[in-house]
């Protein structure tokens, strides 16, 4: 693909990868992606931003070749390392061999690790600029943690472009570039802000905060499309995303369970009562029966969860791993975690439920809670006790 023109100095230099279906080995990329790089010339001289994942180097290459002299490119910001942005960063400097590394202290030991040499980048701060002459001039903005620690943001205030590498983008493969001319992506834009940023919410508010005063007409991700169309629209559904409710003053506890036979959904039921009585507000989930999005959003919530599993082949269920697998996108550090269940002779299921919430930095206090087959009376009231003392730890 041809590069596209962004703006009077700007250019989309990237590649296009369709096919992709997986990205990262965790995300669906149901219509592929983009590897989204940038050309700006300035007066006096040339920048790119970012690179492009090593195998589609070539296409980035002859994009670059097509616009201007490999030799006349002064400088490689490096927003990001992660390999999609930085594969083909040790290529690039050889084939430009005027180019210098600009990136931030962070970024700095990935792209030695990456490079696996020793470089001299150009090292800059939150705030600093660089100038490429002619009134054309780069302003950086520290933006850690979006979602690695290295990331930055670089604003071309000439054209009002604003580079935000992952912030905002989309597996979304469209050769149309622009958000104002491909099909609705809302739901890969969406999906995309919950598996990567969802757990960085207080991370996203700083970077809105710290670009809030910038004069964007246009922001430049590394992945799918350009925003052109309403840029702050996108801003403002980060945002909204990103806020926290206000508590409520009232303390929450869910209580999931997947059961073979009734026994262990008879534990969540009585733990269940137990928290009430504990003054918690509780509510009581099937996982076999219950949408993954929807557990998810009121975990994040919630202030505490009790997972139950019955021991099949010495494990938990698969219904309960899989929710637990998708966990590690929530901020979970200090919510209360606990586990039961029935069991027939090896009981496993608990205790391994608990390393688990441990893991995903649950405050696990109490000892899993582990019944033999049918609950008796007994069982029942200890059950109804375990649901008590989670509610007063919440």
């Amino acid at each position: 693909m041809l590069p596209v023109r962004i703006s009077e100095g700007v250019h989309w230099v990237g590649a296009l990868d369709p096919q992709l279906r997986v990205f990262d080995i965790i995300m669906k990329a149901d219509h592929g992606t983009t590897y989204n790089a940038y050309l700006i010339t300035g007066g006096d001289k040339i920048a790119v931003v970012d690179t492009v994942k090593a195998p589609f180097y070539e296409d980035f290459l002859e994009n670059i070749s097509s616009l201007v002299d490999l030799k006349d490119i002064s400088y490689v910001v490096v927003n990001h390392t992660e390999p999609d942005h930085s594969g083909s960063l040790a290529r690039f400097l050889e084939d430009a061999p005027n180019a210098r590394v600009v990136c931030d202290r962070q970024c700095r030991n990935f792209v030695k690790n990456i490079l696996n040499r020793d470089v001299d980048p150009l090292l800059v701060q939150d705030g600093d600029t660089l100038d490429l002459g002619g009134g054309a001039e780069l302003r950086f903005v520290h933006a850690p943690f979006l979602h690695w620690p290295d990331t930055m943001f670089t604003y071309y205030r000439k054209d009002g472009v604003l580079f935000t590498c992952d912030f905002l983008g989309a597996h979304y493969c469209d050769d149309r570039i622009f958000d104002d001319l491909v099909n609705d992506y809302s739901h890969a834009f969406e999906y995309y802000y919950m598996v990567i940023f969802r757990p960085f919410k207080k991370y996203v508010l700083e970077a809105i905060d710290k670009i809030k005063d910038l004069d964007i007409k246009v922001v430049a991700t590394s992945h799918g499309p350009v925003l052109r169309k309403d840029p702050w629209a996108c801003v403002e559904k980060y945002r909204a995303w990103s806020s926290v409710p206000e508590p409520t003053g009232e303390k929450s506890l869910l209580v999931f369970y997947a059961s073979a036979y009734g026994n262990t959904a008879a534990l969540a039921e009585k733990i269940a009562e137990g928290a009430r009585s504990g003054g918690a507000r509780v509510a009581v989930m099937d996982i076999t029966a219950t949408e993954l999005g929807l557990m998810i959003d009121r975990i994040e919530a919630a202030d505490g969860i009790a997972v139950g599993s019955a021991t099949i082949n010495g494990d938990a269920v698969e219904p309960v791993w899989y929710l637990l697998s998708h966990l590690a996108t929530l901020n979970l550090r200090g919510k209360v975690g606990a586990s039961f269940g029935s069991y027939g002779w090896s009981g496993e299921a608990p205790k391994l439920i608990a390393e688990r919430l441990k893991g995903l930095k649950f405050r696990v206090e109490e000892e899993p809670l582990r019944v033999n087959l049918v609950p008796t009376a007994e069982d029942l009231a200890e059950a109804e006790e375990f649901g008590r003392r989670l509610a007063l730890s919440l």
